[in-house]
């Protein structure tokens, strides 16, 4: 089989053939790792690989699974991890070279979990750096374009694991979501991404960004293999102190449950302010699902300039309070818009942020009492597509908003309340440029949140769509 076919199979593709023998470990990391000797001098995906670990655990796997011993269906899959998902003795940079000599002691409790489970670790994934923006640019160690169209962003923080997917590069991939760093890249790029309920997902050994917004989850090609990462990286952990104390669940046993008779809210503010590419690609996407027997109407829901205020609020002292003491020794090191953000972030005086505290608890209890009268919510990703990259601004409606801003605008409410959100392909703008659709869950119903996700999916085609940016 050749490289690229072998490489773009997904999880739940790979899984019988690699616990039959038809494809070996080796076979399919050697497969990845010539795309990205290929690809990636372009791409800018990877900042470390480890190729030669990789192999090593390729055939320690293959090895395992011919013993008999075979652990399930991440068993010999090739893994990103993004670079602030900490690897005991490998460097771990934050997507900066303010960080590039800090080698982790130990494993990230989700890293060691996925290793656990079989995973083949690849290397670690570029990144907008320390994860502050949602752009996806790094002077660093380079931007990843955007696999559509190289002269856009790729969105971010979690731009390397977003490119890396969508150009076959590998099957899986981690990211985290502060303000929707996991689902802006998988809007922009084309690709599947789900934000869990805060807790839900250890956050041990993660650099942190703002500590209690901050999320971690699986990035992948479908919905499916989403489900199978998350059943292998959630549950308790004692060493992260948010970590709720529930099992996880097998959300993948549930993925093909029936979907007629959910119930779906469409919220009022999500479908204003959106390009005009997006608003039809979604209302297809709701449409479809309704044909699908899930009920939708539209509701109110508490205001995105009120969740922009309270995300700003809290964010901006936590970073600052993790940046405080390195700014002031290394800020010739610092990208420029990362600096300038933190330093104004220094100067909000601590009774901002309890106010802003205060004002999340209100804001996430009128959430949870939406939720109480619907399963999911149903919401554009993003309420644009990917920007050309030095762009700044994008008008819609005859506004002039900020690209910031915008991509932020629909998914960090839900770094606020927590609740579980995934972002799927739904379709493409008249540019040919990716549109995601955004579910919205229940605290801790995920497997609710992926079963729409997934009835959606295997009605379509998008996420099967490759992109024109190839070797």
């Amino acid at each position: 089989m050749a490289d690229a076919e072998l490489a773009y199979l997904t999880i739940a593709q790979l899984e019988p053939l690699i616990a039959t023998g038809q494809v070996s470990p080796v076979e399919l990391t050697e497969a990845c790792l010539s795309r990205i000797r290929a690809l990636d001098g372009r791409l800018h995906c990877f900042i470390t690989l480890l190729a030669e670990q990789a192999m090593g655990a390729a055939q320690r796997a293959e090895e395992a699974i011919g013993a008999g011993e075979y652990l399930g269906p991440l068993h010999g899959i090739p893994l990103g991890l993004k670079d602030l998902y900490w690897t005991e003795g490998i460097a771990t940079t934050a997507g900066s070279k303010v960080m590039a000599d800090f080698r982790p002691d130990r494993d990230a409790e989700t890293v060691a979990r996925l290793k656990a489970a079989g995973c083949v670790v690849l290397g670690k994934l570029n990144m907008h750096p320390f994860a502050y923006g949602a752009l996806g640019i790094n002077p660093d160690y380079g931007t990843p374009p955007n696999p559509w169209d190289p002269s856009r962003i790729p969105g971010g923080s979690s731009s390397g694991s977003g490119v890396a997917l969508a150009m076959g590069l590998l099957p899986a991939a981690t990211g985290s979501d502060t303000g929707g760093s996991i689902r802006i890249p998988a809007s922009l790029c084309g690709v599947v991404g789900i934000k869990p309920t805060y807790g839900r997902v250890s956050r041990h050994g993660l650099t942190p960004l703002s500590w209690s917004l901050d999320h971690a989850g699986p990035m992948a090609r479908c919905v499916e293999d989403c489900a199978i990462l998350l059943s292998a990286m959630a549950g308790h952990d004692p060493k992260d102190e948010t970590s709720a104390s529930l099992s996880a669940p097998d959300y993948r046993a549930t993925l093909r449950g029936p979907v007629r008779g959910l119930r779906a809210g469409l919220p009022r503010p999500f479908f204003t302010g959106v390009q005009s590419g997006v608003r039809e690609a979604v209302e297809r996407a709701v449409r479809l699902l309704e044909e699908l027997g899930v009920g939708t109407e539209e509701v109110e829901a508490p205001s995105l300039e009120e969740a922009a205020a309270i995300a700003q609020g809290i964010m901006g002292p936590e970073v600052a309070a993790f940046h405080q003491e390195m700014v002031k020794t290394r800020s010739q090191e610092y990208p420029p818009d990362v600096l300038r953000r933190i330093v104004a972030n220094l100067a909000i005086p601590a009774v901002e942020y309890v106010k802003a505290q205060q004002l999340r608890a209100s804001f996430t209890q009128r959430y949870h009492d939406l939720m109480g009268r619907y399963d999911v919510l149903l919401t554009p990703t993003e309420p644009i597509t990917a920007q050309a990259m030095g762009a700044t601004t994008v008008v819609i409606d005859g506004q002039e908003r900020t690209n910031q801003g915008l991509l932020t605008r629909f998914t960090s409410p839900f770094n606020s309340t927590g609740l579980p959100a995934i972002s799927v392909p739904c379709g493409f703008d008249a540019d040919g440029l990716p549109v995601g659709l955004q579910i919205v869950g229940r605290a801790f119903d995920e497997a609710t949140v992926l079963r729409v996700a997934y009835a959606y999916e295997q009605a379509t085609a998008w996420h099967g769509r490759r992109p024109p940016l190839q070797a």
